[in-house]
Protein backbone atom coordinates (compact mmCIF):
# COMPACT_ATOMS: atom_id res chain seq x y z
CA UNK A 1 0.00 0.00 0.00
CA UNK A 2 2.82 2.53 1.21
CA UNK A 3 4.62 1.35 -1.87
CA UNK A 4 1.54 2.28 -4.82
CA UNK A 5 0.73 5.55 -2.45
CA UNK A 6 5.31 6.39 -3.20
CA UNK A 7 4.67 5.97 -6.80
CA UNK A 8 1.50 8.04 -7.05
CA UNK A 9 3.39 10.96 -5.67
CA UNK A 10 6.09 9.92 -7.86
CA UNK A 11 3.76 9.91 -11.16
CA UNK A 12 1.82 13.36 -9.54
CA UNK A 13 5.64 15.20 -9.26
CA UNK A 14 6.86 13.90 -12.67
CA UNK A 15 3.39 15.12 -14.18
CA UNK A 16 3.65 18.77 -11.82
CA UNK A 17 7.47 19.30 -13.11
CA UNK A 18 6.68 17.93 -16.83
CA UNK A 19 3.39 20.81 -16.49
CA UNK A 20 5.91 23.52 -14.95
CA UNK A 21 8.66 22.80 -17.71
CA UNK A 22 6.23 23.30 -20.67
CA UNK A 23 4.50 26.42 -18.72
CA UNK A 24 8.17 28.19 -18.61
CA UNK A 25 9.52 27.20 -21.95
CA UNK A 26 6.39 28.29 -23.88
CA UNK A 27 6.00 31.42 -21.62
CA UNK A 28 9.42 32.07 -22.11
CA UNK A 29 9.93 31.37 -25.95
CA UNK A 30 7.19 33.89 -27.09
CA UNK A 31 9.32 36.36 -28.08
CA UNK A 32 11.75 34.72 -30.92
CA UNK A 33 8.63 32.85 -31.91
CA UNK A 34 6.50 35.98 -32.45
CA UNK A 35 9.62 36.99 -34.27
CA UNK A 36 8.97 35.16 -37.40
CA UNK A 37 5.99 37.67 -37.78
CA UNK A 38 8.42 40.24 -39.59
CA UNK A 39 11.86 38.27 -39.64
CA UNK A 40 11.34 36.64 -42.81
CA UNK A 41 9.67 39.31 -44.68
CA UNK A 42 12.36 41.62 -43.16
CA UNK A 43 15.14 39.21 -44.69
CA UNK A 44 13.36 39.00 -48.63
CA UNK A 45 13.29 43.06 -48.43
CA UNK A 46 16.96 43.22 -47.81
CA UNK A 47 17.72 40.81 -50.74
CA UNK A 48 15.12 43.06 -52.78
CA UNK A 49 12.54 40.16 -53.42
CA UNK A 50 14.97 38.01 -54.63
CA UNK A 51 13.26 34.50 -53.34
CA UNK A 52 15.61 32.49 -54.75
CA UNK A 53 18.12 33.58 -52.02
CA UNK A 54 15.97 33.76 -49.10
CA UNK A 55 15.74 30.53 -48.22
CA UNK A 56 19.82 30.35 -47.85
CA UNK A 57 19.06 33.34 -45.69
CA UNK A 58 17.49 31.78 -43.48
CA UNK A 59 18.92 28.60 -42.63
CA UNK A 60 22.18 31.24 -41.88
CA UNK A 61 20.08 33.03 -39.63
CA UNK A 62 18.86 29.60 -37.83
CA UNK A 63 22.41 28.38 -37.77
CA UNK A 64 23.91 31.26 -35.80
CA UNK A 65 20.90 31.02 -33.16
CA UNK A 66 22.07 27.78 -33.20
CA UNK A 67 25.79 28.95 -32.49
CA UNK A 68 24.24 31.31 -29.48
CA UNK A 69 22.45 28.57 -27.69
CA UNK A 70 24.89 26.62 -27.74
CA UNK A 71 27.18 29.11 -26.13
CA UNK A 72 24.64 30.36 -23.84
CA UNK A 73 23.97 26.88 -22.34
CA UNK A 74 27.43 28.04 -19.72
CA UNK A 75 25.39 30.91 -18.70
CA UNK A 76 22.60 28.65 -17.76
CA UNK A 77 24.66 26.35 -16.21
CA UNK A 78 26.99 28.73 -14.66
CA UNK A 79 24.19 31.01 -13.12
CA UNK A 80 21.71 28.53 -12.24
CA UNK A 81 19.78 31.86 -10.29
CA UNK A 82 19.40 33.70 -13.49
CA UNK A 83 20.97 36.80 -14.63
CA UNK A 84 22.47 36.18 -18.13
CA UNK A 85 24.83 38.30 -19.65
CA UNK A 86 24.86 40.81 -17.05
CA UNK A 87 26.15 38.16 -14.45
CA UNK A 88 28.56 37.10 -16.82
CA UNK A 89 30.09 40.64 -17.32
CA UNK A 90 30.19 41.91 -13.69
CA UNK A 91 31.86 39.09 -12.72
CA UNK A 92 34.36 38.80 -16.02
CA UNK A 93 35.30 42.49 -15.39
CA UNK A 94 33.99 44.17 -12.58
CA UNK A 95 30.36 45.42 -11.70
CA UNK A 96 30.50 48.70 -13.70
CA UNK A 97 30.79 46.81 -16.72
CA UNK A 98 27.21 44.95 -16.35
CA UNK A 99 25.46 47.84 -17.26
CA UNK A 100 26.48 47.28 -21.15
CA UNK A 101 24.11 44.29 -21.14
CA UNK A 102 21.77 46.10 -19.06
CA UNK A 103 21.63 49.20 -20.98
CA UNK A 104 20.97 47.20 -23.93
CA UNK A 105 17.88 45.16 -22.23
CA UNK A 106 16.06 48.62 -21.89
CA UNK A 107 16.47 49.28 -25.96
CA UNK A 108 15.57 45.51 -26.43
CA UNK A 109 12.46 45.79 -24.15
CA UNK A 110 11.43 49.11 -25.73
CA UNK A 111 11.95 47.94 -29.41
CA UNK A 112 10.44 44.60 -28.99
CA UNK A 113 7.06 46.52 -27.46
CA UNK A 114 7.22 49.09 -30.51
CA UNK A 115 7.96 46.39 -32.97
CA UNK A 116 5.70 43.78 -31.30
CA UNK A 117 2.50 46.46 -31.42
CA UNK A 118 3.67 47.45 -34.93
CA UNK A 119 3.33 43.64 -36.25
CA UNK A 120 -0.04 42.92 -34.43
CA UNK A 121 -1.16 46.32 -36.11
CA UNK A 122 -0.34 44.95 -39.63
CA UNK A 123 -1.22 41.46 -38.85
CA UNK A 124 -4.84 42.88 -38.02
CA UNK A 125 -4.86 45.30 -41.24
CA UNK A 126 -3.55 42.21 -43.31
CA UNK A 127 -6.96 40.30 -42.50
CA UNK A 128 -9.01 43.91 -42.53
CA UNK A 129 -6.95 46.24 -45.02
CA UNK A 130 -9.75 48.96 -44.44
CA UNK A 131 -7.66 50.11 -41.47
CA UNK A 132 -4.47 50.09 -43.29
CA UNK A 133 -4.72 54.04 -43.31
CA UNK A 134 -5.11 53.99 -39.77
CA UNK A 135 -1.86 51.89 -39.14
CA UNK A 136 0.23 54.38 -36.72
CA UNK A 137 -2.87 55.18 -34.50
CA UNK A 138 -3.92 51.33 -34.11
CA UNK A 139 -0.47 50.89 -33.08
CA UNK A 140 -0.35 53.64 -30.74
CA UNK A 141 -3.53 52.49 -29.30
CA UNK A 142 -2.18 49.13 -28.67
CA UNK A 143 0.61 50.19 -26.78
CA UNK A 144 -1.66 52.30 -24.71
CA UNK A 145 -3.83 49.24 -24.18
CA UNK A 146 -1.48 46.67 -23.78
CA UNK A 147 0.42 48.89 -21.03
CA UNK A 148 -2.99 49.82 -19.60
CA UNK A 149 -3.35 46.39 -18.98
CA UNK A 150 -0.24 45.45 -17.61
CA UNK A 151 -1.37 48.47 -14.77
CA UNK A 152 -3.73 45.29 -13.54
CA UNK A 153 -0.85 42.99 -12.84
CA UNK A 154 1.31 40.81 -14.55
CA UNK A 155 -0.28 38.22 -17.20
CA UNK A 156 0.62 35.07 -16.18
CA UNK A 157 3.30 32.57 -17.55
CA UNK A 158 0.70 30.47 -18.34
CA UNK A 159 -1.36 33.00 -20.80
CA UNK A 160 2.22 33.31 -22.87
CA UNK A 161 2.37 29.56 -23.04
CA UNK A 162 -0.78 29.34 -24.54
CA UNK A 163 -0.62 32.10 -26.92
CA UNK A 164 2.77 30.29 -28.09
CA UNK A 165 1.00 27.08 -28.24
CA UNK A 166 -1.73 28.41 -30.28
CA UNK A 167 0.31 30.17 -32.65
CA UNK A 168 2.76 26.87 -33.74
CA UNK A 169 -0.56 24.69 -33.97
CA UNK A 170 -2.20 27.08 -36.36
CA UNK A 171 1.33 27.92 -38.27
CA UNK A 172 1.98 23.39 -38.27
CA UNK A 173 -1.78 23.46 -40.03
CA UNK A 174 -0.92 26.22 -42.41
CA UNK A 175 2.36 24.41 -43.62
CA UNK A 176 0.15 21.46 -43.38
CA UNK A 177 -2.51 23.19 -46.54
CA UNK A 178 0.84 24.82 -48.19
CA UNK A 179 2.11 21.28 -48.75
CA UNK A 180 -0.42 20.46 -51.29
CA UNK A 181 -0.65 24.08 -52.48
CA UNK A 182 -0.09 25.31 -56.32
CA UNK A 183 2.99 28.03 -56.82
CA UNK A 184 1.01 31.56 -57.84
CA UNK A 185 3.05 35.05 -57.93
CA UNK A 186 1.39 37.03 -55.55
CA UNK A 187 3.72 40.23 -56.01
CA UNK A 188 3.94 42.51 -58.89
CA UNK A 189 7.59 41.28 -60.77
CA UNK A 190 8.79 44.89 -60.27
CA UNK A 191 9.11 44.04 -56.59
CA UNK A 192 11.29 40.30 -57.22
CA UNK A 193 13.92 42.14 -58.50
CA UNK A 194 17.52 40.34 -58.28
CA UNK A 195 19.78 42.53 -56.49
CA UNK A 196 22.74 43.61 -58.19
CA UNK A 197 25.14 41.87 -55.92
CA UNK A 198 26.58 38.20 -56.08
CA UNK A 199 24.44 36.14 -54.16
CA UNK A 200 26.93 35.04 -52.11
CA UNK A 201 27.58 38.77 -50.84
CA UNK A 202 23.90 39.71 -51.28
CA UNK A 203 23.09 37.10 -48.44
CA UNK A 204 25.69 38.34 -46.21
CA UNK A 205 24.16 41.47 -46.48
CA UNK A 206 20.68 40.51 -45.97
CA UNK A 207 20.63 37.74 -42.49
CA UNK A 208 22.03 40.89 -40.23
CA UNK A 209 18.48 42.01 -40.75
CA UNK A 210 16.63 38.78 -40.07
CA UNK A 211 18.53 37.80 -37.49
CA UNK A 212 16.12 39.65 -35.13
CA UNK A 213 14.98 36.36 -34.93
CA UNK A 214 17.39 36.12 -32.56
CA UNK A 215 15.82 38.64 -29.77
CA UNK A 216 14.72 36.36 -26.88
CA UNK A 217 16.60 33.32 -27.29
CA UNK A 218 18.67 34.41 -24.30
CA UNK A 219 15.26 34.68 -21.88
CA UNK A 220 16.03 31.25 -20.36
CA UNK A 221 19.43 32.64 -18.97
CA UNK A 222 17.57 34.88 -16.50
CA UNK A 223 14.47 33.57 -16.56
CA UNK A 224 15.18 30.69 -14.71
CA UNK A 225 15.05 32.87 -11.90
CA UNK A 226 12.05 32.69 -11.52
CA UNK A 227 11.96 28.76 -10.66
CA UNK A 228 12.48 29.69 -7.45
CA UNK A 229 10.90 26.29 -6.19
CA UNK A 230 13.46 24.51 -7.87
CA UNK A 231 17.12 23.90 -6.66
CA UNK A 232 19.96 24.96 -9.09
CA UNK A 233 20.63 21.71 -11.02
CA UNK A 234 16.78 21.90 -11.68
CA UNK A 235 16.78 25.19 -12.91
CA UNK A 236 19.49 24.39 -14.77
CA UNK A 237 18.31 21.62 -16.68
CA UNK A 238 15.05 23.64 -17.41
CA UNK A 239 16.89 26.66 -18.52
CA UNK A 240 18.63 24.41 -21.27
CA UNK A 241 15.93 22.46 -22.12
CA UNK A 242 13.93 25.24 -22.87
CA UNK A 243 17.04 26.88 -25.16
CA UNK A 244 17.07 23.85 -27.41
CA UNK A 245 12.99 23.40 -27.56
CA UNK A 246 13.72 27.19 -28.86
CA UNK A 247 15.28 26.65 -31.36
CA UNK A 248 13.87 23.39 -32.74
CA UNK A 249 10.45 25.12 -32.76
CA UNK A 250 11.42 28.67 -33.90
CA UNK A 251 13.87 27.06 -36.35
CA UNK A 252 10.84 24.52 -37.66
CA UNK A 253 8.55 27.08 -37.91
CA UNK A 254 10.94 29.49 -39.84
CA UNK A 255 12.47 27.35 -42.42
CA UNK A 256 9.15 25.86 -42.96
CA UNK A 257 7.46 28.91 -43.86
CA UNK A 258 10.50 30.30 -45.91
CA UNK A 259 10.85 27.43 -48.11
CA UNK A 260 6.56 27.42 -48.52
CA UNK A 261 7.25 30.97 -49.74
CA UNK A 262 9.90 30.35 -52.00
CA UNK A 263 8.23 27.25 -53.41
CA UNK A 264 5.13 29.08 -53.93
CA UNK A 265 6.38 32.32 -55.24
CA UNK A 266 5.07 34.27 -51.80
CA UNK A 267 7.36 37.62 -52.35
CA UNK A 268 7.02 41.36 -51.04
CA UNK A 269 3.33 42.02 -50.18
CA UNK A 270 1.49 44.90 -50.63
CA UNK A 271 1.32 47.59 -48.51
CA UNK A 272 -1.66 46.50 -46.50
CA UNK A 273 -0.19 43.08 -45.63
CA UNK A 274 2.76 40.85 -44.20
CA UNK A 275 4.38 38.45 -45.99
CA UNK A 276 3.19 35.26 -43.82
CA UNK A 277 -0.10 36.49 -44.16
CA UNK A 278 -0.32 36.36 -47.62
CA UNK A 279 1.21 32.79 -47.68
CA UNK A 280 -1.89 31.82 -45.20
CA UNK A 281 -4.28 33.55 -47.26
CA UNK A 282 -3.10 31.72 -50.59
CA UNK A 283 -2.56 28.09 -49.30
CA UNK A 284 -5.58 27.97 -46.34
CA UNK A 285 -9.13 28.20 -45.96
CA UNK A 286 -10.38 31.32 -45.21
CA UNK A 287 -11.31 29.93 -41.92
CA UNK A 288 -7.73 29.19 -40.83
CA UNK A 289 -6.24 32.28 -42.12
CA UNK A 290 -8.43 34.25 -40.08
CA UNK A 291 -7.15 32.05 -36.73
CA UNK A 292 -3.54 32.29 -38.07
CA UNK A 293 -4.05 36.02 -37.85
CA UNK A 294 -5.57 36.30 -34.94
CA UNK A 295 -3.23 33.79 -33.44
CA UNK A 296 -0.12 36.10 -34.63
CA UNK A 297 -1.50 39.28 -33.66
CA UNK A 298 -2.19 38.18 -29.98
CA UNK A 299 1.40 36.26 -29.85
CA UNK A 300 2.91 39.41 -30.66
CA UNK A 301 0.60 41.75 -27.99
CA UNK A 302 1.70 39.09 -25.48
CA UNK A 303 5.62 39.32 -26.41
CA UNK A 304 5.02 43.31 -26.43
CA UNK A 305 3.16 42.31 -22.63
CA UNK A 306 6.01 40.49 -21.46
CA UNK A 307 8.11 43.39 -22.11
CA UNK A 308 5.82 45.63 -20.57
CA UNK A 309 6.68 43.51 -17.27
CA UNK A 310 10.32 42.94 -17.64
CA UNK A 311 11.40 46.40 -18.27
CA UNK A 312 9.72 48.01 -15.61
CA UNK A 313 10.94 45.32 -13.16
CA UNK A 314 14.39 45.61 -14.01
CA UNK A 315 13.61 49.46 -12.91
CA UNK A 316 12.19 48.50 -9.90
CA UNK A 317 15.10 46.38 -9.36
CA UNK A 318 17.45 49.24 -10.06
CA UNK A 319 16.06 51.45 -7.74
CA UNK A 320 15.18 49.62 -4.19
CA UNK A 321 17.68 49.91 -1.79
CA UNK A 322 17.55 46.30 -1.12
CA UNK A 323 17.30 43.23 -3.52
CA UNK A 324 16.08 39.73 -2.68
CA UNK A 325 19.67 37.98 -2.76
CA UNK A 326 20.81 40.41 -0.55
CA UNK A 327 22.84 43.33 -2.74
CA UNK A 328 22.19 47.01 -2.01
CA UNK A 329 21.59 48.76 -5.30
CA UNK A 330 19.04 51.77 -5.21
CA UNK A 331 20.41 53.70 -7.73
CA UNK A 332 17.75 55.23 -9.67
CA UNK A 333 15.12 57.31 -7.88
CA UNK A 334 12.62 55.68 -5.59
CA UNK A 335 9.68 56.05 -7.17
CA UNK A 336 10.65 53.78 -9.90
CA UNK A 337 10.28 50.93 -7.63
CA UNK A 338 7.30 52.05 -6.20
CA UNK A 339 3.94 49.35 -7.18
CA UNK A 340 0.05 50.02 -7.17
CA UNK A 341 -1.94 47.34 -5.16
CA UNK A 342 -1.47 44.55 -8.62
CA UNK A 343 2.39 44.76 -7.56
CA UNK A 344 3.12 46.77 -10.66
CA UNK A 345 6.10 49.37 -10.81
CA UNK A 346 3.73 52.25 -11.95
CA UNK A 347 6.03 54.69 -13.01
CA UNK A 348 8.59 52.33 -14.98
CA UNK A 349 5.53 51.27 -16.39
CA UNK A 350 4.98 54.75 -18.01
CA UNK A 351 8.16 55.11 -18.59
CA UNK A 352 8.12 52.17 -21.16
CA UNK A 353 4.72 53.66 -22.47
CA UNK A 354 6.03 56.78 -23.31
CA UNK A 355 9.34 55.42 -25.10
CA UNK A 356 8.09 52.55 -26.73
CA UNK A 357 4.92 54.39 -28.21
CA UNK A 358 7.60 57.28 -29.45
CA UNK A 359 9.70 54.84 -30.94
CA UNK A 360 6.54 53.47 -32.33
CA UNK A 361 5.63 56.96 -34.00
CA UNK A 362 9.20 57.59 -35.08
CA UNK A 363 8.85 54.41 -37.31
CA UNK A 364 4.71 55.23 -38.50
CA UNK A 365 3.77 51.95 -37.05
CA UNK A 366 5.62 50.23 -39.68
CA UNK A 367 7.18 46.87 -37.87
CA UNK A 368 9.62 46.75 -41.16
CA UNK A 369 11.36 50.24 -40.34
CA UNK A 370 11.78 49.02 -36.97
CA UNK A 371 13.41 45.61 -37.46
CA UNK A 372 16.41 47.46 -39.09
CA UNK A 373 17.50 48.35 -35.72
CA UNK A 374 16.45 45.87 -33.47
CA UNK A 375 18.99 42.78 -33.79
CA UNK A 376 21.59 45.91 -32.85
CA UNK A 377 21.12 45.73 -28.73
CA UNK A 378 20.46 42.14 -28.26
CA UNK A 379 23.83 41.06 -30.21
CA UNK A 380 25.46 44.00 -28.41
CA UNK A 381 24.54 41.60 -24.78
CA UNK A 382 25.05 38.48 -26.76
CA UNK A 383 29.01 39.64 -27.69
CA UNK A 384 29.82 40.89 -24.42
CA UNK A 385 28.14 37.66 -22.44
CA UNK A 386 30.35 35.54 -25.15
CA UNK A 387 33.36 37.68 -24.07
CA UNK A 388 32.66 36.93 -21.06
CA UNK A 389 32.53 33.43 -21.25
CA UNK A 390 35.79 33.29 -23.63
CA UNK A 391 37.52 34.56 -20.86
CA UNK A 392 36.18 32.10 -17.93
CA UNK A 393 36.75 29.13 -20.39
CA UNK A 394 40.32 30.48 -21.04
CA UNK A 395 40.52 30.89 -17.04
CA UNK A 396 39.69 27.57 -16.41
CA UNK A 397 41.51 26.04 -18.98
CA UNK A 398 38.67 24.41 -20.83
CA UNK A 399 39.95 24.89 -24.63
CA UNK A 400 36.99 23.26 -26.14
CA UNK A 401 34.35 25.65 -24.99
CA UNK A 402 37.37 28.64 -25.23
CA UNK A 403 37.25 27.84 -28.98
CA UNK A 404 33.30 27.39 -29.35
CA UNK A 405 33.11 31.06 -27.27
CA UNK A 406 35.64 32.27 -29.83
CA UNK A 407 34.05 31.86 -32.54
CA UNK A 408 30.22 32.45 -31.09
CA UNK A 409 31.45 35.95 -30.62
CA UNK A 410 33.56 36.26 -33.88
CA UNK A 411 29.73 35.50 -35.62
CA UNK A 412 28.57 37.82 -33.43
CA UNK A 413 30.42 40.39 -33.64
CA UNK A 414 30.55 40.44 -37.60
CA UNK A 415 26.79 40.03 -37.94
CA UNK A 416 26.61 43.36 -35.52
CA UNK A 417 29.34 45.03 -37.50
CA UNK A 418 27.40 44.14 -40.99
CA UNK A 419 24.14 45.96 -39.29
CA UNK A 420 26.11 48.87 -37.92
CA UNK A 421 27.25 49.53 -41.67
CA UNK A 422 23.74 49.76 -42.85
CA UNK A 423 23.96 53.67 -41.12
CA UNK A 424 20.74 53.95 -39.42
CA UNK A 425 21.14 50.89 -36.79
CA UNK A 426 23.59 52.65 -34.94
CA UNK A 427 21.18 54.65 -33.22
CA UNK A 428 20.38 51.32 -31.26
CA UNK A 429 24.04 51.05 -30.18
CA UNK A 430 24.03 54.36 -29.42
CA UNK A 431 21.12 54.59 -27.36
CA UNK A 432 22.47 51.06 -25.24
CA UNK A 433 25.41 53.06 -24.83
CA UNK A 434 23.92 56.16 -23.49
CA UNK A 435 21.34 54.11 -21.04
CA UNK A 436 24.63 52.26 -20.24
CA UNK A 437 26.53 55.66 -19.55
CA UNK A 438 23.77 56.55 -17.06
CA UNK A 439 23.43 54.11 -15.42
CA UNK A 440 27.06 53.68 -14.33
CA UNK A 441 26.63 57.50 -13.85
CA UNK A 442 24.23 57.17 -11.07
CA UNK A 443 25.74 53.96 -9.65
CA UNK A 444 29.01 55.99 -9.31
CA UNK A 445 27.19 58.87 -7.20
CA UNK A 446 25.58 55.90 -4.84
CA UNK A 447 28.52 54.61 -3.93
CA UNK A 448 29.28 51.63 -6.24
CA UNK A 449 26.76 49.45 -4.36
CA UNK A 450 27.92 45.71 -4.99
CA UNK A 451 25.71 43.55 -6.64
CA UNK A 452 24.29 45.06 -9.78
CA UNK A 453 25.32 42.34 -11.86
CA UNK A 454 22.12 40.39 -10.25
CA UNK A 455 19.72 43.08 -11.06
CA UNK A 456 18.69 41.10 -13.47
CA UNK A 457 18.02 37.99 -12.35
CA UNK A 458 16.58 39.52 -9.40
CA UNK A 459 14.05 41.51 -11.74
CA UNK A 460 12.99 38.37 -12.72
CA UNK A 461 12.81 36.90 -9.56
CA UNK A 462 9.71 39.21 -8.40
CA UNK A 463 7.57 36.61 -10.59
CA UNK A 464 8.46 33.20 -9.56
CA UNK A 465 6.00 30.58 -9.11
CA UNK A 466 3.72 32.80 -9.97
CA UNK A 467 1.40 30.15 -11.78
CA UNK A 468 2.66 27.03 -11.48
CA UNK A 469 3.93 24.88 -7.96
CA UNK A 470 5.81 22.12 -8.28
CA UNK A 471 5.90 19.80 -5.33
Amino acid sequence: MARAESGVRGRSRLHSRTALLLAFAFAVMADPVSSVAYAIEAALRALDGNLALLAPTMVLVVAIIALVILNYRQLVRRYPHGGGASAAVGEAFGDGWSFLPIGALVVDFVLTIAISVSAGASALIAYVPALAPWRLLLALVLVVVVGGMTWFGHLGRLVFAAMTAAFIAVSALVLGYGLFAQPHTVVPAAAAAVPAQAPVLAVVLAFPVAMALATGVEAPSSAIAQLGQLDDAQRSRFGTITLWLTLAIVGAITLGLTFEAARLGVGIPPAESTQIAELARLVAPAPVFAAFQLVTALLLLSAASSSFQAGPGLLKALARPHGPQGSTVGILPAGLGTTNPHHTPYWGLAVFVVLAGAVTAAAGGNDQELVLFYAVSVFLSFLAGLASMALFSHRERRRGYLLLNVVGAAVVAFTLAVNLARGLPIVSLAASALIAGLLYGAWVRAGKPRGIRNAAAEAEAEGEGEDLTCN
